[in-house]
């Protein structure tokens, strides 16, 4: 028997809730003039997204969420601030003045992407399952099916990784 949508579960609250914070700390990434303030507000982006995958019993996943990006994306993003010298308080020279363009393609783009989720997904119902998300599955997905674009990623960040210390490097000759 599929649950109605009315009245809305525990679950169902805490995920809308979380989602109400990711949506509203995004929105504040991109919008804050201080990009130090924008890495902060994408940890609090990324923990929301950690917690809906609570709500939604993936542990592992949340758990990866928050290492991966949360401890390492933004720290690297920060690092990234230090090492290239930008401009840590407001900065008036990023304003391309096209806001109100980029408003209106992002609401379009919202507008689509609800309704096309809304129309193709709007009898479905996926039970909670506990242990669904957990590191035994996922590891035999990513080790059996995904291993060789698991490698590739891997090399793509290390190939950035190298790149970003050859870029932030001074000492080397033939620079300007």
């Amino acid at each position: 028997m599929t649950p109605g949508l009315w009245p809305p579960s525990g679950p169902e609250i805490v995920f809308l809730l979380l989602g109400l914070v990711a949506l509203g700390s995004g929105v504040l990434v991109v919008t804050t003039k201080r990009l130090v303030h924008a890495a902060l507000w994408l940890v609090v982006c990324f923990g929301a997204l950690a917690g809906c995958y609570l709500v939604l019993t993936a542990e592992f996943v949340a758990w990866v969420q928050v290492l991966i990006y949360v401890g390492a994306v933004v720290v690297l993003l920060l690092f990234g601030i230090m090492l290239t010298r930008a401009p840590t308080g407001r900065s008036e020279e990023l304003d391309s003045g096209n806001r109100w363009a980029a408003a209106l393609v992002a609401l379009a783009t919202a507008g689509v992407l609800v309704t096309v989720v809304i129309s193709g997904f709007r009898d479905a119902y996926a039970p909670l399952e506990p242990g669904r998300g957990s590191a035994g599955e996922i590891g035999a997905g990513i080790f059996r099916t995904w291993v060789l674009p698991f490698e590739v990623l891997s090399l793509l960040l290390l190939a950035a990784l190298i790149g970003a210390i050859v870029i932030s490097r001074t000492d080397i000759t033939g620079r300007r």
